[in-house]
């Protein structure tokens, strides 16, 4: 671990933007304008932002690593270090793979659920951002209820979501599009898929019962919980009173306010708000930011994202950016009950980005520093030289 300084930059401060330098030691920000003293590691902020990390409680675009086509599987592993350098160059310093574990076979399959945790809790001294499980479970998918909780119990969960997609799902079987997506991920015939997803929805009854049971098992292990895709003000009570105060993509106004009177955490997709509006069609998640009905704005499916609406938050003049950044740090640390992040503070973790903002709508990532660590450069000439031997001698 080596201390730094970062001289200079306009640094979110508060709720401000102030020209300050800031000093980094072991992994936490020791000091704010304080002297460079005998830092070894010195980086010219000068004419950048400063920002703390991004914190990301939902994103799944790792999937794509493990299958870029359909059919076509990656290791595991791989797909995960690609994934880590993916979100660290896009800002993203705390990073929840949100990982589906379905009725369905394949890439969404219990199995493999099982082996990205699994390969999370082994890779994860390697990796440069702070990487932890999001386990979305498929209410439906009842067989695998007993290993759930089992990993709730053993602390291996670090959010835990109720999904459930099983109407949609039939819905899309009349799609030929929509259909042949699913089918090509599970890897079974369209026959076999079919039969499958009778057999499931025959057990509809079962579901209720069982998603009790787990959030009484993630309540006993203290494992924050979402619902997804909240479609009404009953739905969002119901898993309210189950312990589920983080509403996720809540799919119209009405939900949202209900979420919002109740204090509850709201989440929305980062690329609704670059894109202009949900790919689903439904809520525009501009307009729930602006009648501040949306807490914390995640990647979902695309790393990018969140650093990218920010900004465009900003430019839109829906939010001031310190406003904005909060969507992305701050707010979504609050919401996953991690405090020690999420704002440039003294004694917080130091994940700290540097950023080029001189070209609207396309801010560029100069620098990131994870826990401490600077793992990510992308402009050598920032580096300061060695600190002056009279100032070490002095020290």
């Amino acid at each position: 671990m080596t201390d730094i300084f970062l001289e200079g930059g306009r640094a979110l401060i508060g709720t401000e933007i102030v020209e300050a330098s800031l000093s980094v030691s072991g992994t936490d920000i020791a000091e704010i304008d304080g002297s460079r003293g005998r830092t070894r590691l010195g980086i010219d902020a000068r004419n950048l932002l400063v920002l703390p990390g991004i914190v990301d409680l939902h994103g799944d675009a790792f999937e794509r690593q493990m299958m870029p086509r359909a059919g076509v599987d990656f290791p595991i592993d791989v797909a995960l270090a690609d994934s880590d350098r993916q979100a660290i160059s896009n800002g993203i310093t705390t990073v929840f793979h949100a990982t589906t574990c379905s009725w369905e076979p394949g890439l969404r399959s219990a199995d493999n659920a099982r082996g990205l945790m699994e390969a999370i809790e082994r890779q994860r001294p390697q990796f440069a951002a702070d990487t932890r499980f999001h386990l979305r479970h498929e209410t439906y998918n009842l067989d695998a209820e007993a290993e759930i909780s089992q990993w709730l119990i053993e602390g291996r969960v670090d959010l835990f979501a109720f999904n459930d997609h099983m109407d949609g799902t039939v819905a899309d079987l009349a799609k030929p599009r929509k259909r042949n997506r699913m089918v090509e991920r599970t890897g079974l015939s369209s026959e076999a898929f079919d039969r499958l997803v009778e057999r499931v929805v025959t057990r509809a009854a079962e579901v209720p019962a069982s998603v009790s049971r787990l959030a009484a098992a993630a309540r006993g292990a203290e494992v924050r919980m979402l619902s997804h895709d909240d479609a009404s003000p009953a739905m969002r009570r119901e898993f309210r009173e189950l312990g589920a105060d983080i509403a996720e993509f809540p799919i119209n106004e009405e939900t949202a306010r209900a979420a919002a009177s109740h204090g509850d955490a709201i989440v929305y997709g980062a690329p609704n708000v670059v894109r202009g509006g949900s790919h689903t069609g439904w809520t525009k998640a501009s307009d729930m930011i602006a009648k501040g009905l949306c807490s914390v704005l995640a990647s979902d499916y695309y790393y990018p994202a969140q650093l990218l609406a920010a900004f465009r938050l900003a430019a839109d003049r829906v939010l001031p950016l310190t406003q904005a950044w909060d969507l992305v740090s701050a707010g979504p640390a609050r919401a996953t009950g991690l405090a020690d992040r999420g704002e440039i503070a003294e004694g917080r973790r130091a994940d700290i980005l540097l950023v080029d903002d001189s070209v609207p709508l396309r801010p560029r990532i100069i620098a990131v520093i994870s826990g401490g660590k600077l793992v990510h450069l992308t402009d050598a000439t920032r580096l300061l030289s060695a600190a002056p031997r009279e100032a070490i001698v002095a020290a």
